[in-house]
């Protein structure tokens, strides 16, 4: 610790393990709509599961920036 009462690595690690939650939950939400358009059957759903979907995304991009920051040198 640094002093400031934040923990730098363990701030890190514990994106790092929301970043691959939301990674893997992002998979299965993206199979889940695979199996829907198969079915056709209920487009309201799709349309708020694909919704789902972009939030994860950006929020998966959001948590990448945080722990690889592109630094230009």
């Amino acid at each position: 610790m640094d002093g400031t009462g934040f923990d730098f690595d363990e701030g890190l690690r514990d994106l790092a393990i929301k970043l691959e939650k939301l990674e893997r939950d992002h998979r299965a939400l993206d199979q889940k709509i695979i199996d829907l358009q198969i079915t056709a059957s209920d487009m309201i759903s799709l349309q708020r599961l694909k919704r789902e979907k972009l939030r994860m995304k950006d929020e998966i991009s959001r948590l990448r920036g945080l722990i690889y920051p592109d630094i230009i040198a």
